[in-house]
């Protein structure tokens, strides 16, 4: 059993496990812990906590002391230089006519190194960028390629419904979302409906396709013909998350509607699902455009 403490170097970055080594911490305390990368500037999110060997996947780096009025000046000094930096670098990618859009600065604690954030599509040759920055700074340099969620994460902003971001708010790390997520969660496909506000597909979209999926592989399409208590009729609608069924029954000239749930009939014959409807017919060339910009996305990130 390993006593551990989480802290997070920004608002919204990755909570960090350290060793306390006898520091008892509490939430809100801030700190200077050892890193791969030097000593860092950081907050206790997580106060002193006992978990089991195995779920450590690393050796810990140490909590090195209590961050002292010292300490908070030099990071705010720190963020002050980032700020007159971007400025300066935002000049130099003008002068030398880079495609590429700065989007943050970060101060290393122990001035080891300054990092620059920045977008672009495809790759950039920075070197001579890198030159100049690092004859004005007299530090190491280092210049990383994010991709347009870690930008808008950066910004902030609030979603479609009305609350702060998830990329700014809890979510730590972004995963591959897709068209077929919205298709098979039957939410609909007006690009401007499923796009957050980077320009991409919204992360929310994969939170409960899990679920779905695994509720599509016991349920019935809409058109099949099933059996029922009341005799055999035509799926006409599925709540998924519910697993209701909505049947109707030829009577006459006319239909009857009934809903069941999903254990109370038997699938006669399904229906293949239709591939595209309407309204994804409408947005198609969107609907593509979003898509071919989640694998370039993709693919920039395997190259970084």
């Amino acid at each position: 059993m390993k006593n551990i403490v989480g802290v997070r170097f920004k608002r919204l970055g990755k909570i960090y496990f350290f060793n306390p080594e006898g520091l008892k911490v509490k939430k809100g305390d801030f700190v200077i812990v050892e890193t791969v990368q030097g000593e860092e500037y950081g907050e206790v999110i997580i106060p002193n906590r006992i978990i089991e060997d195995e779920k450590l996947l690393e050796p810990l780096k140490t909590i090195i002391r209590f961050a002292t009025p010292k300490d908070k000046k030099h990071y705010e000094e720190c963020k002050k230089k980032e700020k007159e930096a971007f400025e300066v670098c935002i000049n130099k990618i003008k002068e030398h006519k880079l495609d590429m859009t700065l989007t943050d600065v970060e101060y290393k604690f122990d001035n080891s190194k300054i990092l620059f954030y920045f977008t672009a599509d495809g790759r950039i040759d920075f070197r001579e960028l890198v030159k100049d920055l690092a004859a004005i700074y007299k530090t190491r340099i280092e210049l990383r390629q994010i991709g347009v969620r870690d930008e808008v994460k950066r910004i902030g902003g609030n979603g479609v419904c009305g609350r702060e971001l998830c990329c700014c708010s809890f979510l730590r790390n972004f995963e591959t979302v897709s068209i077929k997520m919205a298709k098979e969660q039957n939410i609909s496909l007006n690009p401007s409906k499923i796009s957050g506000n980077c320009g991409r597909l919204m992360c929310c979209l994969k939170y409960e396709q899990e679920v779905y999926e695994d509720k599509l592989k016991r349920l019935p399409n809409v058109g099949a013909i099933v059996k029922t208590s009341e005799g055999v009729g035509e799926v006409e609608g599925v709540e998924i998350l519910k697993e209701q069924i909505k049947v109707k029954f030829k009577d006459g000239d006319g239909w009857i509607h009934k809903k069941y749930k999903s254990s109370e009939i038997n699938i006669i014959k399904d229906n293949v699902k239709e591939t595209i409807n309407d309204e994804e017919l409408e947005h198609q060339k969107e609907l593509e455009e979003l898509e071919k910009l989640e694998e370039i996305d993709v693919k920039n990130l395997e190259e970084i």
